[in-house]
């Protein structure tokens, strides 16, 4: 079993801020991927499948961002996993828009979902890295609105593109291929 975390604020209005893309990963993975219905357990939606031969929960917090790692340690304790079956799809304001990397461990950059996560049950968790760009070089008063704003009209699409490779390509993920993975979403981007 595997535990794949979209961060995001749960709400109707949070909806489509690059905030949540997270969110919007694990549903597009459960969506393609044919997963159960969505049920609440652990503070969370959660709902499970199978991505290849491998058996996933797909968890959404609903503690809001700022209490993530509650809700990701109680579905891990339930399971008795160990972080190396964590993986947490987020937004990374450091990486350019539609881009996306993976990496195990690391900071939290400023992120209160990684922080939130990180102080329950330490950094050692695999990370997808879905970029959403930053505003700019001494732009740092935009950054907030930046992030808690929504994805702009000319930016629907090639999330949509994004998201459709994200969880076209997750096999790769939970095989553990994650050059692969990123390889494989980066093709895909590019020839869109």
């Amino acid at each position: 079993m595997q535990i794949w975390v979209g961060l995001g604020n749960p709400g109707a209005k949070y909806a489509m801020h690059r905030h949540n893309v997270g969110f919007m990963a694990v549903d597009a993975i459960g969506e393609v991927h044919g997963f159960g219905p969505w049920s609440k357990k652990f503070r969370s939606l959660i709902s499970e499948g199978r991505v290849g031969r491998h058996r996933v929960l797909l968890v959404r917090p609903q503690t809001f961002m700022n209490d993530s790692g509650d809700a990701v340690q109680q579905a891990l304790n339930f399971y008795k996993l160990d972080l190396d079956a964590l993986t947490v799809f987020h937004d990374e304001l450091d990486l350019g828009a539609m881009k996306v990397k993976v990496k195990q461990g690391g900071g939290t950059a400023g992120h209160n979902g990684l922080r939130s996560i990180d102080k329950a049950l330490g950094p050692d968790f695999r990370r997808v890295r879905i970029g959403i760009g930053h505003p700019g070089p001494g732009l740092k008063h935009l950054v907030t609105p930046h992030v808690l704003g929504n994805y702009a009209k000319s930016e629907i699409e090639p999330l949509s593109d994004l998201l459709a490779a994200v969880a076209d390509e997750a096999q790769w993920l939970a095989d553990g291929d994650d050059v692969r993975f990123m390889s494989e979403v980066a093709r895909r981007m590019h020839d869109e």
